[in-house]
């Protein structure tokens, strides 16, 4: 009896030793996945200012850059107002239109004058009238 009480609780300890195990694993291969995707978005945004602005190689490689380091910064904000539950849509909104900018700002520093033009034609200047009626709102 006690050899079967003993290997019932090892097969018990090793059991959700391997749950434990398969969902670290799970979780694991979902970063992976996440990670990839945000990878490939990032090329594919790449590619396309490249077609529409015709960017020398310094400018990929800064283009790259800027793209991954303030996304990243946005995504880690983003997470830190999820963790800590919070509901208010306007804060997200928030982070994602200061990351915005910081890119905008950071473009318009590394196109010259007639690539900034099509930038801007190409929704860049929608997108920044939206974001300075989102903030002159929320000050008021």
């Amino acid at each position: 009896m006690r050899r079967f009480v003993r290997s019932f609780v090892l097969c018990a300890v090793l059991f959700a030793g391997f749950s434990i195990g398969l969902a670290a694993q799970a979780q694991s291969a979902d970063e992976a996945k996440a990670e990839k995707e945000f990878y490939e978005s990032v090329e594919r945004e790449i590619e396309r200012l490249t077609r529409l602005l015709d960017l020398n190689d310094a400018q990929i490689f800064f283009v790259d850059s800027i793209i991954v380091h303030d996304y990243k910064a946005m995504q880690a904000e983003i997470k830190e107002l999820s963790e800590r539950k919070v509901s208010n849509a306007n804060m997200y909104y928030d982070v994602q239109d200061k990351w915005q900018e910081k890119i905008y700002e950071a473009y318009e520093k590394v196109f010259d004058e007639d690539q900034w033009a099509k930038y801007l034609k190409s929704g860049a200047a929608r997108d920044k009238k939206s974001r300075d009626k989102r903030r002159a709102k929320a000050q008021r």
